[in-house]
């Protein structure tokens, strides 16, 4: 969306105004103790290679795209996850089995459920301790272990509570998901997918089921492991994913170097950033270049490329006119606007992020 989110976007304070929850910090993921190197895991080589310099941007010649916005796209209750409530800077989720309090600074609302469907939560995470792992959460009833199974339109996954309040899911991006399982089903032909920043992988696994091979990197070892119990659990082992460690940006350049083609391309960059090497990713000063790069990555007949910002002080205005002119000569559509989540309790709609998405 991001490397490990549980650690890879918090350690910077969330940004005021900025649309949704804010993720967690790329850089600083340790390896699980039991992470072992597996077949289809590729690491970046420690080889030399050229520092990233800013690229030379201009504006390009040629028609701008299509647009569409705004485009409000929504995630409802179902049987997987549901938004049960929300008010006073928490939400109330129903994950699978288990009922969940976590923080949200968008809810500025008061809560519509009485006090009593809250207190059945199963987990609720407090922030009040320094502590690794699940010491950032109590457990009113029975307590629970760090994982737990979980699904998504028929893909089993594990749910996991994190130091950082994550559980390894980001329901709203269901939205995107279906679109571009869509496309991949539409296209009738091979069709390569690269999903940068791509945490525990499930954007990656829907892709892979609709029959795509992908390319995911992060730069988490710890979410790299995540996400191949992720696929294992999913029954989808013999999909072709490459799982990638690797600072998002220094692969994209190489892959440019190397002459490497996608038809779409996903990234979820941070508000802010480290590489496992140290790399400091910065989005406001960043992202064009990045996007420009994942432009110079599409193949010549390309389908979609997906951009999706957290915690930004920014209008969605922002990215979609830095869409549409990094996609200008290429015709298409830049359709931009929120992911939200549509609560149970009283209706009402939960702003997580802004996106935009060139579709050719």
């Amino acid at each position: 969306m991001k490397s490990f989110r549980d650690k890879r976007r918090d350690n910077r304070p969330p940004a005021k105004g900025g649309a949704g929850d804010a993720r967690p910090h790329e850089a600083r993921a340790t390896a699980r103790p039991d992470a072992r190197p597996r077949e289809r895991e590729a690491r970046a080589d420690d080889r030399s290679e050229p520092k990233s310099v800013p690229r030379l941007l201009a504006r390009r010649d040629g028609a701008l795209p299509a647009e569409h916005l705004p485009l409000i796209l929504e995630v409802a209750p179902n049987a997987d996850y549901a938004l049960l409530d929300s008010g006073a800077g928490q939400k109330l989720e129903q994950y699978g089995p288990y009922r969940i309090v976590r923080p949200e600074g968008q809810a500025i609302w008061q809560k519509a459920l009485p006090a009593k469907d809250w207190e059945r939560a199963d987990a609720i995470f407090t922030g009040d301790t320094d502590e690794e792992g699940i010491g950032r959460w109590r457990f009113p009833g029975t307590p629970l272990g760090e994982t737990w199974p979980m699904k998504h339109d028929g893909i089993d996954y594990l749910g996991r509570f994190t130091s950082f309040r994550h559980v390894g899911v980001f329901p709203e991006q269901a939205s995107h998901w279906d679109h571009m399982a869509g496309l991949i089903a539409a296209a009738k032909r091979p069709v390569k997918v690269l999903n940068l920043f791509g945490y525990t992988g499930l954007a990656s696994l829907v892709a892979a089921r609709a029959g795509a091979e992908v390319t995911h990197v992060d730069a988490s070892k710890k979410a790299i492991g995540w996400a191949r119990e992720n696929q294992e659990m999913a029954g989808l082992g013999s999909k072709p994913i490459r799982w990638i460690v690797d600072d998002a940006v220094k692969f994209a350049e190489r892959e440019e170097r190397r002459g490497s083609r996608y038809d779409i391309i996903l990234f979820d960059p941070p508000a802010y950033g480290r590489g496992p090497k140290g790399e400091v990713w910065q989005l406001f000063e960043d992202l064009p270049d990045l996007t420009d790069l994942c432009r110079s990555i599409l193949t010549p007949k390309p389908l979609a490329v997906v951009l999706t910002a957290y915690s930004i002080r920014a209008s969605f205005f922002a990215i979609h006119a830095l869409m549409r002119d990094t996609f200008a000569g290429m015709g298409g559509k830049v359709e931009s606007g929120e992911l939200i989540i549509r609560e149970k309790s009283a209706g009402r709609a939960l702003s997580t992020s802004l996106f935009s998405r060139w579709v050719a």
